[in-house]
């Protein structure tokens, strides 16, 4: 399923907070609005071991 819901791409470096909206620019800079949902999550993921391993290793 599609989010709906976008934020200003360049909200860090442009406005103080961020800005939501539903239309693909932003309303107050004119910048491309990103979807703002998280990425989906798996259980069956294949890389997760990996990742896992190199989080542990850049902690050490």
């Amino acid at each position: 399923m599609k989010s709906d819901i976008h934020v200003c791409a360049a909200w860090e470096s442009e406005h103080d907070r961020p800005v939501y909206t539903l239309d693909d620019t932003c309303p107050d800079c004119g910048a491309e609005a990103v979807n703002s949902a998280p990425a989906p999550f798996s259980p069956e993921d294949s890389y997760g071991e990996y990742r896992r391993s190199l989080k542990r290793r850049r902690r050490e």
